[in-house]
């Protein structure tokens, strides 16, 4: 790549990292044109000579945000003390912002623009991450909607932010809780459900 190739790409990364920034910071998720210029350090014009239009800057900084999102919750799958590790990290970054979102989604649908493939991205994480321990489990699917509500945002929220619990203390928790959903049900370990 040429020093010229680099340096337009590098300019757009920091656009883009510009509005997901602000958006962390101050809960704005339609920042104006002028505001991303101003984090970014460039003008108005070189924004919109990237992008287009604000609408089009919008739509790549979310798709840019959700790719990092899933660069930062990959964990190898059967490895739950990783993967909880992972997950808390993950929520000590981006939590609070996240519940945030999912306060406002029902009144606002740009929320739920962000919020409704947050979801989908988070089960399909759980899916993924559990696929060893879940194989061949005749109930796998009654176990992914368990594992996806012990590792959910909102029981780390519950752990974190209400209860007050160190970060160590909501790993070890969301561990017993994720512990005893894959343990083995009574009727598959011959006893009676």
């Amino acid at each position: 790549m040429s020093a010229r190739a680099q340096a337009v790409a590098g300019t757009r990364q920091r656009i883009l990292r510009a509005v997901r920034d602000l958006a962390f910071e101050t809960f704005d998720l339609s920042p104006t044109l002028e505001t991303v210029a101003a984090q970014a350090g460039v003008s108005v014009q070189t924004v919109l000579r990237h992008f287009g239009d604000r609408a089009s800057l919008l739509d790549a900084a979310r798709a840019a945000a959700t790719e990092d999102i899933a660069a930062e919750r990959e964990a190898p799958p059967g490895d739950v003390p990783a993967a909880i590790r992972i997950i808390v990290g993950h929520y000590e970054r981006r939590g609070d912002f996240v519940v945030h979102l999912l306060g406002h989604e029902r009144d606002d649908e740009r929320f739920a623009e962000i919020t409704g493939p947050g979801k989908a991205l988070h089960r399909t994480w759980v899916a993924g991450v559990f696929a060893p321990q879940l194989a061949g489990r005749d109930d796998a699917g009654e176990l992914t909607d368990l594992l996806v509500v012990a590792t959910d945002v909102f029981t780390w929220k519950l752990l974190r932010r209400d209860r007050g619990l160190s970060r160590a203390q909501t790993e070890a928790r969301i561990r017993r809780l994720v512990d005893a959903v894959l343990a083995p049900s009574r009727s598959s370990a011959g006893g009676t459900p």
